[in-house]
């Protein structure tokens, strides 16, 4: 995973999270579909995944523990880079910095960050 590498926007702005697959068999390439399915949406033409955030709540949440469990038992890619909110956008928006600090130090177990959770 990367952090997030781009100035954010003054105004309302989301987190974009683009997720590239990993090869391999095609019982794992399958696999890791399955779990991608559920929290990313696929663009053929740059045959990546994406996912917009604009919120810290468990949902949100979920979706994150999902990606960093595809990152580690499959090696997906999960790029972050804050985006502008787009036209048409109705879910929730990031206002200040405040809220993805809060996530960025979020803490599930003792002293162990988020993305570093057991599959359970």
């Amino acid at each position: 995973m990367t952090p997030l590498r781009a100035p954010r926007p003054t105004e309302g702005w989301l987190i974009e999270i683009t997720i590239r697959a990993a090869h391999g068999s095609d019982t794992t390439w399958n696999q890791q579909l399955d779990v991608l399915r559920p929290v990313a949406t696929y663009d053929r033409t740059t045959q990546t995944w994406t996912t917009r955030i604009g919120a810290l709540d468990l949902t949100t949440l979920g979706k994150l523990q999902t990606l960093f469990d595809a990152a580690r038992r499959f090696g997906t890619e999960i790029h972050l880079e804050p985006a502008p909110v787009p036209t048409g956008w109705a879910g929730p928006s990031f206002a200040s910095d405040a809220e993805v600090a809060a996530l960025l130090t979020a803490k599930a177990d003792e002293r162990r960050p988020l993305g570093q959770l057991p599959i359970t």
